[in-house]
């Protein structure tokens, strides 16, 4: 078996699609939850958030890494500059910018969304992810990295971890800057 991890460009779309499946991952979502605000997420539907990520990956640049076991999608990390998910930046938000002016700024990227295959699940494959995605962030001119995960989850299966596990960022070297909710700390890397 060989596993690799790519940016997501227009070409993988077929590959994405079969790893989110029928309901579109989380109820869904279609990885759209940072990207709309509420009033356009509570309208649309899959198929709509579905278009919407379409359009997205067709007009580049790559809004995240897809990972392959084989030849099939089994991972799926967004990662990218805070502006391209403008809900991630609201001051409401755990994961808001520590100042303001970083939401636009090119320079801080960061890791908003996870989705893993159900049987890939438990193969640290997180966490081979968030490595290059360190890499994708570097070779793209980010010099900080942010991410706003969670501390606990009673389940490995829980919704909820679609932020990704505050264990596999630490590991990463990430460190914790601010947590304005419990059990949800903004953590960032300088790159």
């Amino acid at each position: 078996m060989t596993s690799k991890i790519v940016p997501l460009t227009a070409d993988l779309w077929p590959k994405f699609e079969d790893l989110f499946g029928k309901q579109g991952a989380c109820y869904g979502c279609w990885c759209t939850h940072f990207r709309l605000p509420p009033a356009k997420r509570r309208e649309n539907d899959r198929e709509s958030n579905k278009q919407f990520i379409r359009t997205r990956i067709e007009s580049g640049p790559p809004p995240g890494l897809l990972a392959f076991e084989d030849d099939r999608a089994v991972g799926w990390m967004q990662i990218g500059p805070r502006a391209d998910v403008p809900e991630w930046n609201n001051a409401g938000r755990g994961s808001a910018p520590l100042l303001a002016e970083e939401a636009a700024d090119p320079a801080v990227w960061a890791i908003s969304c996870f989705f893993i295959r159900s049987k890939a699940r438990g193969h640290g494959l997180t966490h081979r992810l968030v490595a290059a995605g360190i890499d994708f962030a570097r070779q793209n001119g980010a010099l900080t990295l942010d991410a706003c995960p969670m501390d606990l989850s009673k389940d490995s299966r829980s919704i909820g971890l679609f932020v990704g596990s505050t264990r596999v960022f630490e590991k990463a070297g990430f460190k914790r800057v601010v947590e304005r909710k419990p059990g949800r700390p903004l953590m960032r890397l300088a790159i």
